[in-house]
C-alpha cells in the first residue's frame, strides 16, 4: 500500500533550488532514491548538499567538473 502525502513547504528555499534531474545526476543517484529524498526535503541546494554530506555521499566527479575550462 502506497500513501499519497502531500504538504506545504513551510520553510523559505535555502540557496540556489535543484532541479530532480540536476540532484539526481550530482550525486549519481537512482531515480527512486532521489525522487523519495527531492519530495521529503524539497529542492533547496543547501538541505540536500547537507543531507548528502550526512549520508557521506559526495558529488560525482562529472558534475563537479562540468564548471571547468576544457582547454
Amino acid at each position: 500500500m502506497e500513501s499519497v502525502r502531500t504538504f506545504e513547504r513551510r520553510r523559505r528555499v535555502r540557496g540556489a533550488p535543484y532541479s530532480l534531474e540536476q540532484f539526481q545526476q550530482k550525486y549519481a543517484l537512482q531515480s527512486g532514491e532521489a525522487e523519495d529524498l527531492y519530495a521529503r526535503f524539497g529542492p533547496s541546494s543547501i538541505e540536500l548538499d547537507l543531507l548528502m554530506a550526512a549520508k557521506r555521499r559526495k558529488p560525482c566527479f562529472s558534475s563537479l567538473s562540468a564548471d571547468f575550462e576544457l582547454r
